[in-house]
């Protein structure tokens, strides 16, 4: 069987066409679903006067249908010639669905919108990541992931300044109907990145089968639970921005209430580009473990915050600033950590097993908040989420590899 290492770039150099062309992709792909994100609080609980439980159970439904969906992308991204038809699909049917959730007239079609572009989003992820390793070398993966996640968070602020605007002036349905736009658009920028992509060796076509056991044995199985425990803590950004716009309604309209809330969550996406790329390296230089370890103490320090609670915008802007970073440097950590586990023919396996992970947490994290929101208060939702990722800490710093060449050999070794 030909070796993969075949695909990559020389050593030393990890940025080219291949690259950027999935960091382009990532960009408009958040530019155009983020919009829908931003507005979905508002869209639920103003225009389709659903309580806060319904946005909690929607977005932790609708990572499961991810979790569940980059389960079934894994298995395709084995394959190193179905992984490419299965990240453009993924781009277009993601955009088309998201800009759906414009035309619902109930809280259940939302749901099931919300669920069905989460699922073809996730079934994309796989498939894009193991794209990005199959072109950059052993050693600067850090990096990669890091352009690819600075790219991404640059497309999450955009988003919201879009639809701040977009609002103003054709409200909240035809601002998320336009997120279609940007949406294709990436599917266009993945095809780019694949076609400036050398093209694998022909082998025989891989049976399509999730391998779970073979990844979840040694260093990259402890990783996967320090990713679940830290995932627990990780509640859907949508629930940051309505604790906002609650918090402001007492002294804003709901209009003012809504785009200063939007503000702050541009503020956690530059928070989290800036950090993206410092991040990596680091990571590269040391171990990814000690910036995912970081991530959840960051991610605890803005929870409290959240749980204190402040009317004025300026005084709860360093909340979503700690959760930010904290977002930044997990989400750069955890890619390369798999990239750098995981053998070339299971990385497909693999980050389908690393999105399962999150998602499933994610589950568990946003449902009970939102629970917790309704039956108890805000501040008891936030508590719950410092608490899951202060227990995380330990559990990620004791799952890293006990011998360092797992963490600078190559993953085709």
């Amino acid at each position: 069987m030909p070796d993969e290492r075949d695909v990559k770039a020389p050593t030393g150099q990890w940025f080219g066409p291949g690259v950027g062309g999935i960091g382009g992709a990532s960009f408009l792909a958040d530019l155009g679903h983020e919009i829908p994100t931003s507005l979905l609080p508002s869209l639920l609980t103003s225009t389709l006067h659903a309580p806060a439980s319904a946005l909690g159970l929607i977005e932790g439904f609708s990572d499961a249908a991810a979790g569940l969906a980059r389960l079934g992308g894994g298995a395709l991204a084995d394959d190193p010639q179905r992984r490419r038809a299965v990240a453009v699909g993924g781009y277009t049917m993601t955009a088309i669905l998201s800009a759906s959730l414009g035309a619902v007239a109930a809280p259940w079609q939302a749901g099931l919108l919300r669920a069905s572009a989460w699922g073809a989003r996730g079934l994309r992820v796989p498939a894009r990541n193991a794209l990005l390793a199959d072109i950059v070398p052993p050693g600067l993966y850090g990096r990669a992931y890091g352009f690819e996640r600075m790219m991404d968070n640059l497309g999450a602020i955009g988003g919201p300044l879009l639809a701040i605007g977009l609002v103003a002036a054709v409200g909240i349905r035809g601002a998320i109907g336009l997120s279609v736009i940007p949406g294709l658009l990436a599917a266009v920028a993945i095809v780019y990145a694949i076609r400036h992509t050398t093209v694998p060796h022909k082998r025989d076509r891989q049976p399509i089968r999730l391998r779970i056991r073979p990844v979840m044995h040694g260093a990259l199985g402890r990783m996967m639970i320090g990713v679940a425990a830290f995932e627990l803590g990780n509640c859907a950004a949508t629930l940051l921005i309505l604790r906002a716009t609650e918090l402001f309604r007492s002294g804003h309209s709901e209009t003012s209430a809504t785009q200063l809330a939007l503000v702050l969550y541009v503020v956690y996406n530059v928070a989290a580009t800036v950090i993206s790329i410092p991040a990596g390296r680091h990571g590269d230089r040391t171990n990814p473990f000690r910036i995912m370890a970081a991530g959840a103490v960051l991610f605890g320090a803005g929870y409290i915050w959240f749980a204190i609670g402040s009317h004025q915008p300026v005084a709860l802007t360093p909340a979503f600033v700690l959760i930010g970073l904290g977002i930044g440097c997990a989400e750069t950590a955890q890619s390369a950590a798999v990239a750098t586990l995981a053998p070339s023919e299971l990385r497909g396996s693999a980050f389908g097993l690393l999105a399962g992970a999150q998602a499933a947490a994610n589950l568990g994290a946003s449902a009970i908040a939102g629970i917790l929101w309704t039956t108890v208060s805000p501040a008891a939702a936030f508590i719950f989420l410092a608490s899951a990722s202060g227990v995380a800490v330990p559990l990620i710093l004791t799952s890293r590899p006990k011998s360092p060449k797992c963490l600078t050999s190559s993953g085709d070794s």
